[in-house]
């Protein structure tokens, strides 16, 4: 990782170091499987999970468990016992799973640290452009060590935005079609990645103008919303209240 001021005499250096090693063997595990034969599981219809969420949960967790062993895990794929630590490590080992066993090369690896329920430390590892994003609290967001800030337009018609729809789309009480329809309208253009954190990266770097989403997982989320803010974004939910953690849809 290229040294950076954000850094310099902070007191999450060690823990942003150690997560930036576990993004990126998680990002190495990804690209030596990528466009190879899968084994794939479903936890829904439509929601997957392959060999690789796995092997990439592990090599993090692994590596996080070894260096602060006395907190407590939040990840996709896997329960661990909690302790009531004040630290919580929040992992997503592979977002973008649908996109990948495509052989569709946009997907992650999001890591976030939150102190008693506050995120502290935010990063977004994308193994095939080698953007890495980098946050901590109050220090700004980075992309590959440069300081990224979040676009200034304010003309909607003049926005590029994102969005996400449901995992399990057939079931859902609201699949973000009507949303869509109308949004699209409204803008320049809508983009659907099939990876949120990455949606709220690009966000955070001025990528994107706009992003709504109805259904997140706190693993989604976590380090992607402390991008955003520290970049000079503001992220709600649909009636403009605070998220937190477990809040399902984010504006």
């Amino acid at each position: 990782m290229q040294e950076s001021s954000h850094l310099l005499g902070s007191p999450w250096k060690e823990h942003l170091e150690t997560a930036v090693r576990a993004a990126r063997d998680a990002g190495r595990i990804q690209l030596e499987a990528f466009d190879k034969p899968h084994t794939v599981d479903f936890k829904g219809e439509t929601n997957l999970v392959t060999e690789v969420d796995r092997a990439c949960e592990e090599a993090i967790f692994g590596l996080l468990r070894d260096a602060f062993p006395s907190h407590d895990f939040l990840l996709e794929e896997s329960v661990t016992p909690r302790t009531d630590s004040p630290f919580l490590w929040v992992v997503d080992p592979l977002d973008g799973t649908t996109n990948y066993t495509h052989n569709y090369p946009h997907f992650c690896c999001s890591i976030a640290l939150q102190l008693e329920g506050s995120t502290v430390l935010g990063v977004v590892y994308d193994p095939v452009r080698g953007d890495l994003f980098t946050t901590l609290a109050g220090s700004g967001a980075f992309l590959n060590g440069r300081r990224i800030r979040t676009s200034d337009e304010d003309q909607l018609i003049r926005c590029l935005v994102a969005t996400g729809f449901p995992n399990e789309i057939r079931t859902a009480r609201d699949k973000n079609l009507r949303k869509f329809a109308k949004i699209l309208l409204l803008v320049r253009s809508v983009r659907r990645s099939g990876s949120a954190a990455l949606d709220l990266c690009y966000l955070a770097a001025g990528r994107l103008d706009g992003y709504w989403v109805l259904t997140l997982c706190p693993w989604d989320q976590a380090a992607g919303i402390l991008m955003v803010e520290e970049a000079g974004g503001r992220v709600t939910d649909p009636d403009g209240r605070p998220t937190h953690l477990h809040s399902k849809a984010l504006v």
